[in-house]
């Protein structure tokens, strides 16, 4: 049986600590640990404080013992040379002076003359506790204490009677029951002020850690709501102390950051639909064609293949956008012709619109290192752009340069305003907005940053006169 259990018993044991202790103690951290950092700070200073408390009074209490233990000490020494004065050790043998004030001398006090005791306490016994302790101090020889019990704690000084040839020794004794009493009343007094002292240092912990967190809490409110809302207010312009503005410098990035990201949104939505709505436009004229009248089975084939292309166009657009947002156009370079994509792009335009669009080229075989996809997305604002401007002519011209492709889209309208051709390309904003063509201001923001991500540029030829003129330049392909 013993044996069994020898086998058993270690087994059980591992499996209990091994599946219970962590559990509890994951319980008991959960339930008694604070969740909060003003929580948190208060017990590590309520802890921190009770180590201390509880140190300085040990030592306290400790001095305080031994300085009541060294006053008994005096005292009896005292009584002791008092004892010693009457005692007369000239003679042959050691003989005890009467004195006035005999009994109070007399009171606990042992006089031996060598081994033989002469006189002792009347009310202590030849064989009581005490006097055998006096005994044995008095065996040792002089100037020593002693602590014995009877009904409490009494201590016992031995002093020799100075002069004389016989070897007379004084034993005193003295109740250290209200030393112990007062050891004892400074202990619980000591006890009563921690516990003072460690309340009042928890509570003004828990209000100082809170005052200091308010302007955390604070801060933080207002980050949440400034990021919801996307505010230019800042914490850099309020002065704080140090560790507060580093803080605030790293909330005010923050804050930059998700405004930056908000915008770069509200920019691709705005670019998307800005983009969408050709084909769209073109999707909706079709089928409105289409319900006009009954048609024969070439315009129905013909209005299918129209939003086909339309319905691809719109898919070409939101990836081509979607990849820019993502920066990975960069990363995936490619070659593509350019005349094919401007003809194509103007085949479209002049289905829709009465201008005439005119594709000119001195190499056929000109290529730009960038997508097709992307190439369309660059060059199709700019060419909506001069057709909503031009009379009735649009001119698309591509050229080789020097590490590169040029295309020129120009037209023979109004031109752009001199007081507007800085503020062309900033997003949103129209030389007229009154002059009934529709437009978000996006299209020609939107060429220049795609052309831009692929290392090129979209600028605004103020030299030319007669009209506006835009130039694109790629890297060849």
């Amino acid at each position: 049986m013993r044996a069994s259990v020898s086998r058993w018993w270690p087994h059980f044991t591992r499996r209990l600590y091994s599946r219970w202790w962590p559990h509890f103690t994951r319980r008991l951290r959960y339930r008694w640990w604070p969740r909060t950092l003003r929580g948190r700070l208060s017990l590590v200073a309520l802890t921190t404080a009770t180590l201390l408390m509880m140190i300085l009074t040990v030592a306290f209490n400790s001095v305080v013992q031994r300085h009541l233990q060294h006053q008994a000490d005096d005292e009896l020494r005292t009584r002791a040379a008092a004892v010693a004065a009457t005692v007369d050790t000239s003679g042959p043998r050691v003989r005890v002076l009467e004195t006035p004030g005999e009994e109070l001398l007399d009171t606990n006090v042992w006089i031996y003359a060598g081994d033989r005791l002469l006189e002792k306490p009347p009310s202590a016994t030849a064989t009581g506790p005490l006097t055998r302790a006096a005994d044995r101090l008095a065996a040792r020889g002089g100037g020593q204490c002693v602590t014995a019990h009877s009904h409490g704690p009494v201590r016992l000084c031995s002093r020799p009677v100075p002069g004389g040839k016989g070897a007379a020794i004084v034993v005193t004794a003295l109740d250290l029951s209200p030393y112990r009493s007062s050891a004892e009343a400074l202990l619980l007094a000591s006890i009563a002020l921690d516990a003072v002292m460690l309340a009042c240092t928890y509570a003004l912990t828990r209000l100082a850690v809170g005052r200091a967190l308010r302007p955390v809490r604070t801060m933080t409110e207002h980050a949440t709501r400034w990021s919801a809302i996307a505010s230019e207010e800042r914490f850099g312009s309020v002065a704080r102390p140090t560790e507060l503005a580093q803080l605030g410098r790293s909330l005010d990035a923050l804050l930059d950051r998700i405004r930056a990201l908000l915008r770069h949104e509200q920019q691709l939505t705005r670019e998307l639909s800005h983009e969408l709505r050709n084909p769209l436009a073109r999707i909706i004229a079709e089928l409105d064609w289409w319900q006009a009248r009954p048609r024969s089975a070439a315009d129905t084939r013909s209005t299918h293949e129209t939003i086909a292309d339309a319905a691809r166009s719109m898919r070409t657009i939101c990836d081509t956008l979607l990849d820019d947002a993502r920066d990975s156009t960069a990363g995936t370079p490619g070659t593509t012709d350019v005349l094919p994509v401007l003809r194509r792009l103007a085949d479209r335009a002049a289905a829709a619109e009465k201008v005439e669009v005119v594709v000119t080229g001195r190499d056929a075989e000109l290529s730009a290192g960038v997508p097709d996809a992307l190439l369309e997305r660059i060059v199709s604002p700019l060419l909506d752009n001069a057709l909503r401007h031009a009379r009735a002519r649009v001119e698309v011209r591509a050229c080789a340069r020097p590490g590169g492709v040029r295309v020129d889209v120009t037209d023979d309208g109004p031109g752009v305003p001199a007081s507007f051709a800085p503020q062309l390309f900033q997003p949103g904003r129209r030389a007229d907005p009154g002059d009934g063509h529709g437009g978000a201001g996006l299209g020609l923001p939107l060429s220049r940053r795609l052309a831009r991500s692929a290392g090129g540029e979209v600028h605004h030829d103020e030299r030319h006169t007669s009209g506006a003129k835009f130039v694109v330049s790629l890297p060849a392909g």
